[in-house]
């Protein structure tokens, strides 16, 4: 009786271990279910959504997280990209997924509502009732990118356009539960609105502080003005019919404004960021410049978007880029210059913006090149004396061999006292979102192999050279 009663024990003891280490194993599905939603709101909206094949505990849970909605369909994007006879079909289960998910979603908040795929006009009231339902969950960053990304530039197709009753009958009290208030970041891609649309969300949105605006052609004139405005980030892009605009907020840090004859900026003294396109003509420059007057002491972030191509006559070109006298950048910390050409021209034209910025820590260039090839121009040593006290990083982005790349590499590590370190990035820009093929990957490595052979031997010790 004695064995019987152990052997009884002893089994009892041996299931009473499995099921506590069962729970010790698993204490995480014991929290509350506030805190488990709290920890799924960390993750995206796939991630969160997959654990619903742990138990049934974790059926419904990711449906209550505050987070994101975050519909993003990269692999359909690749397929239509692929073969764009396959559009209708991937559109009709993108809008089948984010009503799904929609029609699900319990919670009554909602930190970040995005959607971006190539939507067609048959989606007008879908794209509508998800705005809705954005607004309704107290939604604090809205993103719409309807932008269609294929190899070398982003298609400008324009297929929706916000309702102007979506707002007005706002204004006049037609639906309570739709709540503006809560939105700090609005992103808008390939989304028709017009001036009156973008200055109601200025002024019903009192905690907006991030509007972007690409692809529209509605909006002629602008104004971003008010003294209560919190907004510190503005960036309007390829605003094709945009004429003028108007800003003054006191708040501004960032501006990415469009290449407009009208400009006018005032009240602006917190703004440090400035995004400069002068892609028509080079001498746009200066008719750009004495817009940004009023700010360019204050100027720590600089971005100038260049082009080569001046009217010159049928067949002929620049040797080297020609930029006119800048004023003194005192407080610029960081340059970013985004240059396009044609040819293997000289780049040296580009110093005298380093030389104005004698603060200046970082330097970056881009270089979008139409032909990338090598011309037989022998490498001109700098003889230029003109130290630069400050500049800690320069990166080389499209870099391939040629003898203007290595005449401004050379300058560099010349004039730049401090120097910690040179990145040499043979990607050019155009490049980075798009899947690579045979020819651009092998263009890629044989502009590793220059920058090894041309570089290495040059770059002193205390300099570290990064080639990507």
């Amino acid at each position: 009786m004695a064995r019987k009663r152990l052997g009884f024990d002893s089994k009892f003891q041996l299931n009473k271990c499995n099921k506590r280490s069962k729970r010790d194993n698993n204490r995480i599905s014991w929290l509350p279910d506030d805190i488990l939603v709290n920890i799924l709101s960390y993750l995206s909206m796939k991630e969160a959504a997959r654990t619903t094949v742990l138990s049934s505990r974790w059926m419904n849970l990711w449906k209550h997280t505050t987070s994101s909605l975050d519909f993003r369909a990269d692999n359909a994007l690749a397929r239509i990209r692929e073969n764009y006879d396959l559009c209708s079909e991937e559109r009709r289960k993108y809008e089948e997924w984010v009503d799904r998910v929609i029609r699900s979603h319990k919670s009554v908040t909602l930190k970040e509502f995005s959607v971006c795929f190539d939507l067609g006009l048959s989606s007008q009231e879908s794209i509508t009732r998800w705005i809705e339902f954005a607004f309704t969950r107290h939604v604090q960053k809205l993103d719409l990118d309807f932008s269609v990304k294929v190899k070398n530039k982003t298609s400008p197709r324009t297929h929706y356009t916000l309702p102007e009753e979506f707002l007005t009958r706002r204004t006049s009290g037609g639906n309570s539960c739709i709540d503006f208030k809560s939105l700090k970041e609005l992103s808008l891609k390939c989304v028709n609105l017009t001036g009156q649309a973008i200055e109601f969300f200025l002024h019903n949105c009192p905690f907006l502080e991030k509007l972007v605006v690409h692809y529209t052609n509605k909006i002629s004139n602008l104004e971003v003005c008010g003294p209560s405005l919190v907004l510190k980030h503005l960036e309007l892009m390829h605003c094709n019919y945009l004429e003028s605009v108007k800003v003054s907020a006191p708040n501004l840090i960032s501006l990415i404004g469009p290449n407009i004859d009208v400009l006018l900026l005032e009240n602006v003294p917190m703004l440090k960021e400035v995004y400069i396109n002068c892609m028509h003509y080079n001498d746009s420059v200066e008719k750009l410049l004495p817009t940004y007057s009023c700010c360019v002491s204050q100027l720590e972030i600089l971005t100038l978007q260049l082009n080569s191509h001046r009217k010159l006559g049928l067949g002929m070109h620049l040797t080297k880029v020609v930029l006119p006298t800048f004023p003194e950048l005192t407080k610029l910390k960081k340059l970013v210059v985004s240059y396009w050409t044609d040819h293997d021209q000289s780049l040296m034209g580009l110093t005298p913006l380093i030389r104005a910025s004698p603060n200046l820590q970082e330097f970056i260039l881009e270089l979008w090149m139409d032909d990338p090839s090598r011309s037989h121009r022998k490498v001109k040593n700098t003889t230029s004396q003109l130290p630069h006290h400050h500049l800690k990083v320069f990166k080389f982005c499209g870099y391939y061999g040629r003898s203007s790349d290595v005449e401004l590499v050379r300058y560099i590590l010349k004039n730049s006292v401090v120097l910690e370190k040179i990145i040499i990035d043979p990607f050019e820009p155009i490049l980075r979102d798009f899947e690579l093929c045979g020819e651009d990957l092998e263009r890629i490595q044989i502009a590793r192999g220059f920058a090894k052979q041309q570089l290495e031997a040059r770059v002193p010790q205390r300099v570290e050279l990064v080639i990507l």
